[in-house]
């Protein structure tokens, strides 16, 4: 599968604009990249870049800054990339760096300088400005370097230095932007959704070889960097048997037996942007009757959760529908009794259904955005991407009938809201009875 459909410079350049034109008059913002984390003693995990960085830049170092200003002085619109300087040594041992030469052109910023020079460029550019828009307490070791520049400019009034009387969370302007995907994200969102969702049919084919759940895991992660998604969006979830009643389950070292239905729960990562899968199905093959019965009430209530997801729908809406059928199902299994509507209110459905029916996605697998607006369910809008996810857990010594206990259901979905409803992103894997047993069961 060929995955070069890489956002171009001009998309982030075009958020950077985007951003600054939200801004007060004579503003200046600072975002810091990400940094190596230890791993071990001496060794660090492979690095990951800050989303919002990300968002605004597409640069992949670390220690790396931006600055933006709307200042007349930088003819009202002007950006800074701060970046690690080229180093013939370190690059031998760590790998190339872009540096700030290379990083004008590269990366379309106005201007750029060495980390080095961060002090002195931050104590520069900042200085005249009246508002600065910041994530204070996000890091707290750029908040010491932003907070150390602010000090020396206001304790400088002699030498004619202003330091910015507001600071502002840049975040809740910059998470909305998140929040709706352009076009070329959605494309690249597409794709990664394609890649695991091929990733997690080749776990249902090779289901009857496996013995244990990492050898599914193994195989997932084997299908995303074989498809250019050298990265999982987050851990893997191989949940077989009473474990797939765990929901952040990642043991995945159970050896799998036949009869029970096995919970997979993973997506890849694809120049950042995250999918996010749940399927689950019969290591022998088939469902057995009573697996049967929970998975369609799972699948059904999905498929009516889908029906609203459209714009001005809210998600509430969507999880209302979904538990009028989750409900109205137990009830006919026998795994509660009453009323639907007094048992939705009562929420009598939780001790199998605890967790919520979706959530945003994008650069974060639990991506950015608000829910609601003023305490008040927030509309859907064309461009919103959001998982589906509706799920029944039994646990091994719940009180309901015995063919039931111990079984974990979820079926996970990606979508993105257009103008004329959603687009399931992730339709490439079976999720219904008969083309996952299908799938499993076809001639190798």
């Amino acid at each position: 599968m060929h995955t070069a459909n890489f956002l171009e410079p001009q998309f982030h350049l075009a958020q950077r604009l985007t951003l600054l034109r939200q801004f007060k008059p004579n503003s200046v913002c600072v975002v810091p990249a990400a940094r190596l984390q230890t791993r071990s003693n001496d060794t660090e995990y492979l690095f990951r870049q800050d989303s919002d960085f990300w968002y605004l830049t597409g640069f992949h170092e670390p220690d790396a800054w931006l600055i933006l200003s709307n200042s007349k002085d930088y003819d009202y619109e002007f950006s800074v990339l701060a970046c690690l300087p080229k180093d013939e040594h370190a690059e031998i041992w760590q790998g190339r760096r872009v540096g700030p030469e290379a990083a004008v052109d590269k990366f379309l910023v106005d201007d750029s300088c060495s980390t080095d020079e961060i002090e002195w460029a931050l104590h520069d550019i900042i200085n005249g400005h009246d508002n600065l828009y910041f994530a204070l307490g996000q890091d707290a070791q750029a908040d010491e370097l932003v907070q150390s520049v602010l000090e020396k400019l206001r304790s400088a009034p002699k030498q004619s230095k202003q330091a910015p009387a507001t600071i502002i969370d840049v975040r809740p302007m910059l998470h909305e932007m998140r929040l709706i995907k352009q076009p070329d994200e959605i494309a690249v969102m597409r794709q990664v959704a394609q890649i695991s969702s091929a990733a997690h049919c080749r776990a249902m084919r090779e289901v009857s070889q496996a013995q244990y759940e990492y050898q599914l895991e193994a195989a997932i992660l084997h299908e995303f960097a074989c498809n250019g998604a050298r990265h999982a969006a987050y851990n893997s979830i191989v949940g077989s048997g009473e474990n797939a009643c765990i929901l952040h389950y990642n043991e995945n070292d159970a050896a799998l037996q036949s009869g029970d239905l096995v919970l997979i729960d993973a997506g890849a990562e694809l120049y950042g942007y995250a999918a996010d899968i749940t399927r689950t199905f019969p290591v022998s093959g088939r469902f057995s009757e009573s697996q049967k019965a929970l998975y369609q009430l799972v699948l059904d209530a999905q498929l009516a959760a889908l029906n609203e997801l459209k714009p001005g729908s809210t998600i509430s809406q969507a999880m209302m529908a979904c538990l009028q059928v989750l409900v109205a199902g137990l009830v006919k299994l026998g795994i509660l009794s009453g009323d639907v509507d007094t048992l939705i209110e009562e929420k009598a459905y939780q001790p199998y259904f605890m967790h919520g029916l979706g959530h945003w996605l994008g650069l974060d697998v639990h991506d950015v955005g608000i829910y609601k607006i003023d305490g008040s369910d927030r509309p859907l809008q064309p461009g919103m991407a959001l998982t589906v996810e509706p799920g029944l857990y039994i646990s091994a010594n719940a009180e309901v009938p015995v063919e039931y206990r111990g079984i974990g259901i979820r079926i996970e979905d990606d979508i993105v809201i257009t103008a004329q409803g959603h687009e399931v992103l992730t339709a490439g894997v079976p999720k219904t009875v008969e083309t996952i047993e299908a799938l499993i069961n076809a001639p190798a």
